[in-house]
């Protein structure tokens, strides 16, 4: 038996670790938390100084039982969880769940998984820290509490099933309130105008750009007609150098905005990405604020730059952390080893390191140098002067590794102004010919609705949650159905240009699409009618600033500073008042809203929230004849949805014809647009609006889907035509009935016999039946 037990939260940590250490030692996983509060009303004593009832799940009670077991005949318990609050917090209640004792326990803490990181942590112990503990504590405990009392207001008041969260509610405000922004945000047109000069040498010619803009189609005709008989001429020349700096090192704020802009992650994604590299010893600890490097990475990262680019590319840097509260003790997310520019691993993994690497080799190399010059071109029949702008790299600098995006990801019809390529040589005085002028008519952007990665930005902006939140919040909301991350398509909209070539004006209405997105977070009107009630009734938990002072609170409790069962009290107290106020008094929340008369039957048409989610209805339950029902489409919400396009809902489900002797019906599902037929159903191409759906494309999309399904299909078996094998997303498996089997591992398909499926048929059903008998008995377990 070895002297000693380590354990740490997952098992990839724990092989990787294990490697590292000599026989005396044996690395156990906990497997994450190894207890929770109780599922029932009585975890929290709010009368008893916010005591909690804990449990161990019937999940953990085989890993508890096995650790108790090692921690008893071990000289020495080492643990060994992540090194924030979470991980504190994990190490206290094995303590406590595994009955440890003060005098064999020791807490160790590493923020990379090396073995010089290891060995360093087991020279230099210490105790649980329970300032750490605390502050883990309190966020769990107030989490809780709003999250049991706030729930059965909002079944209540506003709809069964419903829950809220304190941090939760915050981000689904802040997405609320931007939606809201963009419904009044009326666009405003301007005309901006581009110019193509030629110096006379040769084809060489640039472009430039007038910095003003016209506000009418007139003025910008005007300004054309006046540069029809112009000359041009540089009115001054500036050449000056200018220098790009490389971003700090990544938090865990900024490695998920930037994998989100480059790579396309989710923000739940690169933490799972992050998780296995550092578990594998490839990056630092992932949940970090501090942009901090120790000296031993400085010096590594020196010694990397220079070997590979030369001296002339290294510059130290030591960034500092802005954010109040982040521990400098910390480090940034780095490579464990700088030498290692890529890894092995699936796709995800070494694309997610190469970003490391890059962002935290470019901190420490030197500045990017360009030279820049302005050339400012006068116009002789008017007073605004063109501008031209070109840049030309004299040191590529920390660009040779790494270039940052940013979060305006505007397309060229937006933004279409004078690029900064290199002009040709200019002078000053020097007449210019001009090639072509164009205005073009531009309009004003509302706000842009947030991807995962800007909601991350602006949470940590406001001060709300802290590193490790960030992304279960973002899961949560969805989860939720209070907000969707979907792409939308855009609408048409017609611009004009005005061109100045040879001397002749022309002008021609053109058409772009605008508004699409991709990946963006909109409310969903469930979202929207809870945020109001939340907004209405418990001002305090969804308020900016109040949430940000709670996050500075669990800072204060991290450093000793503040007791936390004071601060739960003072939050406590009031909250639950609001909560007894909110049930007694509160109206029922609809979200209703009247949009006018049908022009049928002369009924009211309303829109709300109902059962299974917005709807319209014609009618009133008051009426003789029940009232008629449509549900919203995808993309329409309660708030903004007019009269007329409520009238269309009316118009589905509707017959398109008949097709092998049974009718054929559009309608619009829980999984939107789809045509039945013959008690089949066939779910519509996207872009394709069920309303245009004609006899003969119907009957085009459930040939081509019968089609589809016929090129799955790999083989029937003559025994039974139930049993069949097919091809699936993960490849070749077995469809009985209503089971599907998996194909053992080295299986040819074409030996399977009808035996072979019986045989994993039954199988498949006693393992079913194993399972459903362990879940009956866990909620069992849970009702006792």
């Amino acid at each position: 038996m070895a002297k000693n037990l380590l354990i740490v939260e997952s098992p990839a940590k724990a092989k990787t670790i294990e490697g590292y250490l000599g026989k005396d030692f044996l690395v156990k996983s906990s497997y994450g938390h190894i207890r929770d509060l109780v599922k029932t009303d009585d975890a929290i004593d709010t009368d008893n100084n916010f005591k909690q009832k804990y449990e161990v799940p019937s999940d953990k009670k085989a890993i508890v039982s096995e650790l108790k077991k090692l921690a008893k005949s071990a000289e020495t318990v080492w643990l060994a969880s992540d090194e924030d609050r979470e991980g504190e917090a994990i190490s206290w209640h094995l303590y406590e769940t595994l009955g440890l004792k003060d005098d064999n326990t020791k807490r160790i803490v590493f923020h990379e998984i090396t073995k010089p990181a290891i060995l360093k942590a087991i020279e230099s112990p210490r105790k649980i820290d329970f300032n750490l503990v605390n502050a883990q504590q309190a966020r769990r405990v107030l989490d809780r509490l709003v999250g049991f009392e706030l729930s059965p207001v909002l079944w209540r008041k506003v709809k069964p099933s419903l829950s809220a969260g304190r941090v939760q509610s915050v981000a689904v405000r802040l997405i609320v309130e931007r939606e809201r922004e963009i419904n009044k945000f009326t666009a405003e047109a301007s005309f901006k105008v581009v110019a193509i000069f030629k110096t006379g040498k040769g084809k060489e010619q640039f472009k430039a750009e007038l910095p003003k803009r016209f506000a009418s189609f007139d003025d910008a005709k005007s300004f054309l007609a006046d540069c029809a008989s112009a000359a041009f001429t540089v009115n001054s020349l500036e050449t000056k150098p200018s220098k790009r700096t490389p971003s700090a090192p990544f938090t865990t704020s900024t490695l998920q905005q930037e994998a989100s802009r480059k790579l396309g992650f989710s923000v739940a994604r690169t933490m799972q990405v992050a998780q296995r590299l550092y578990e594998a010893g490839r990056i630092t600890y992932m949940r970090t604020d501090s942009v901090n490097l120790s000296d031993t990475a400085l010096n590594a990262a020196q010694e990397e730059i220079t070997k590979a680019y030369g001296t002339k590319y290294h510059k130290q840097r030591q960034y500092r952390t802005k954010s109040a509260g982040a521990q400098e003790a910390h480090e940034a997310i780095r490579p464990t080893y700088f030498t290692e520019h890529s890894i092995e691993g699936d796709n995800s993994e070494r694309r997610l390191y190469e970003l490391i690497w890059k962002r935290a080799i470019a901190s420490q190399m030197s500045e990017a140098e360009f030279e820049k010059t302005v050339a400012n071109i006068e116009v002789s029949t008017r007073s605004e002067e063109f501008v031209a702008t070109g840049e030309v790299m004299k040191f590529d600098g920390f660009l040779k590794v790494y270039f940052e995006s940013s979060d305006d990801d505007t397309d060229d019809l937006e933004d279409d102004s004078a690029d900064n390529s290199l002009l040709p040589a200019l002078a000053k005085g020097q007449v210019l010919d001009l090639k072509t002028m164009q205005a073009t008519e531009r309009f004003s952007r509302p706000p842009a609705r947030f991807t995962e990665a800007s909601l991350v930005k602006k949470l940590e902006e406001l001060g709300i949650g802290r590193p490790s939140t960030y992304a279960p919040t973002i899961s949560t909301i969805q989860n939720r159905g209070y907000v969707v991350k979907e792409d939308r398509d855009g609408k048409e909209r017609q611009y004009q240009t005005i061109t100045l070539q040879d001397g002749e004006i022309s002008n021609v209405t053109k058409t772009e699409i605008t508004g699409a997105e991709r990946s963006k977070m909109f409310p969903t009107d469930i979202g929207v009618l809870v945020n109001d009630f939340l907004v209405q009734h418990f001002k305090g938990i969804v308020d900016y600033h109040f949430t940000a002072k709670v996050e500075k609170e669990f800072d204060e409790i991290a450093q000793g500073f503040k007791e936390w069962t004071d601060m739960l009290s003072n939050f406590y107290g009031p909250f639950h008042s609001e909560v007894q106020n909110t049930i007694e008094n509160a109206d029922r929340a609809t979200h209703e809203r009247e949009l006018g008369v049908d022009p049928v039957s002369g009924k009211p048409i309303s829109v709300r929230v109902g059962r299974f989610g917005p709807l319209v209805q014609i009618g009133t339950a008051d009426d003789e004849e029940k009232p008629q029902f449509a549900s919203l489409r995808k993309g329409q919400m309660i708030e903004t949805i007019t009269l007329e396009e409520a009238l269309e809902l009316f118009k589905l489900p509707k017959k398109v014809g008949e097709f092998e002797g049974k009718e054929m019906t559009v309608a619009i599902g829980r999984f939107g647009p789809y045509i039945r037929h013959n008690s089949s159903f066939y779910s519509l191409p996207k872009g394709l609006d069920p309303l245009d759906v004609e006899e003969g494309q119907a009957i085009e999309i459930i040939e081509e889907k019968r089609q589809k399904d016929k090129d799955k299909v790999i083989r029937v078996f003559e025994e039974n035509a139930e049993a069949r094998i097919e091809n699936g997303r993960w490849g070749p498996f077995v469809r009985f009935g209503k089971q599907n089997l998996k194909i053992p591992k080295g299986t040819d398909v074409n030996s399977i016999t009808y035996a072979d499926v019986l045989k994993w048929a039954e199988e498949d059903s006693k393992g079913a039946g194993a399972k459903k008998a362990k879940a009956t008995k866990t909620t069992r377990a849970k009702k006792k």
